[in-house]
């Protein structure tokens, strides 16, 4: 019988981090698709520029504005 085991504080951190850069990242997709020839790192900054650097502070802005 497998027992389970809890994660980590940081082991659950990482992998918040995970998930919230792939919002992100979905998100930066949509806009790049309706904005040709800007780069997508330039549009992910932008998204995530009013928010401190860290990406789950970012994550809650971007939620924020929808």
């Amino acid at each position: 019988m497998k027992t389970h085991r809890t994660p980590t504080l940081e082991e659950r951190i990482k992998q918040l981090r995970i998930e919230i850069d792939t919002v992100i990242d979905a998100r930066v997709e949509t806009v790049a698709k309706d904005s040709p020839g800007v780069p997508k790192g330039v549009i992910r900054n932008l998204l995530t520029a009013k928010a401190p650097s860290c990406p789950c502070a970012q994550y809650l802005e971007l939620q924020a504005k929808e």
